[in-house]
């Protein structure tokens, strides 16, 4: 009879646990300069996000970006950590728990789930150790908590999970969620949190919908990013009952010349008051955790904007982050992508009760 000669404590046979790895791009771990710039060089230094030839870009990186802007950016990030940790990595663990409650009763074992961050820590990579070789997990969903796709980002998610892999001996079964821009329960979600804030705070004028910019090349190449934003602003506004002129659609946190998808959120922001629109909500759907981009370049930037060229009111309404109809959205998507997986247990998907909106 054949022997096996690994290690006697290694588990070949036990039952068939699923793991879900959440990932997001990550945050600096400290607003010091030396965290930015180890934070940015891995945003910067990555070709999905920056598609110009490596010996043009590098030395730019390199020699101009990183040694100036971690230095500009210090300020706004000791801002974003007056708790004394970064808003990203807590609701985002905090979004991990909850989702990992929820997920429990769905599975034959209990389903393990595990946050990676693109470009911070947890890495992806220490994120799949954990679900394989801690947690045993021989099927992996991976779900990008970015639901419109774009290479920039999914595309960056599909190549670090991919480095991970082949570094493990047994490979689990591997399935991802590549969007869900257009989900349900996702759209659901987002309508709810505006219905919500307008029902505590008023109903103002105008609906912002602020997505993150990219390069408009991009797009020209095929990125199906621009398209994926707009569907769900259509499927938003159309929730939310809002007819043409009620809403706009504009992009946030372009970097570096060229061209960025428009119209520009700040530039929108300026314009409103001149064309009658005193009071404003704006939201940022594409952003699943409150961060730098949402909390201080629309938050703080953005409203200042607006109040300076005449607006009167300036509400904005928080990324899902660990709400719960945000962990009911991810629970029907991964139940979703786990059928018929070995371990998952039919579940029904159920609806979740729809806010009033006022």
């Amino acid at each position: 009879m054949p022997q096996y000669h690994g290690r006697p404590d290694f588990p070949h046979d036990g039952s068939e646990r699923i793991g879900v790895l959440l990932v997001n791009s990550g945050s600096p771990d400290s607003p010091r300069a030396r965290d930015i710039r180890r934070f940015l060089r891995g945003l910067l230094g990555d070709p999905r996000v920056v598609e110009l030839p490596r010996w043009l870009w590098l030395p730019i990186l390199h020699g101009l970006i990183l040694p100036l802007r971690p230095l500009r950016s210090a300020r706004r990030y000791r801002e974003m950590f007056a708790a004394g940790h970064s808003p990203l990595l807590s609701l985002s663990g905090e979004l991990r728990g909850a989702l990992e409650q929820q997920l429990a009763p769905r599975f034959a074992a209990p389903a393990a789930v595990a946050l990676g961050m693109l470009y911070s820590k947890p890495s992806v990579r220490d994120a799949i150790v954990r679900l394989v070789d801690e947690a045993g997990a021989r099927r992996l969903l991976v779900v990008p908590l970015f639901a419109q796709y774009s290479g920039v980002t999914t595309g960056a998610v599909y190549d670090q999970v991919s480095a991970a892999l082949r570094g493990l001996r047994w490979l689990p079964e591997v399935r991802f969620v590549a969007d869900y821009h257009d989900h349900p329960d996702y759209i659901e979600a987002l309508r709810a949190s505006i219905a919500a804030h307008w029902s505590t705070h008023g109903r103002a004028s105008h609906l912002v919908l602020s997505w993150h910019g990219v390069p408009s090349a991009y797009c020209d190449r095929g990125d199906p990013y621009h398209r994926r934003c707009h569907a769900t602003a259509q499927r938003l506004a159309a929730a939310l009952e809002l007819s043409e002129g009620e809403w706009s659609v504009a992009y946030q946190s372009r970097f570096g010349g060229g061209s960025w998808l428009r119209p520009y959120t700040d530039e929108v922001l300026e314009s409103l008051p001149a064309r009658g629109v005193r009071t404003v909500t704006v939201a940022c759907p594409g952003f699943a955790i409150d961060c730098l981009e949402t909390l201080e370049e629309i938050n703080v930037g953005g409203r200042a904007r607006f109040l300076r060229a005449g607006g009167t009111r300036f509400d904005y309404v928080p990324a899902l982050n660990a709400g719960s109809a945000h962990v009911h959205a991810l629970g029907q998507i991964v139940t979703q992508h786990t059928r018929g997986w070995a371990g998952a247990v039919a579940a029904t998907v159920t609806a979740f009760p729809r806010a009033v909106a006022t």
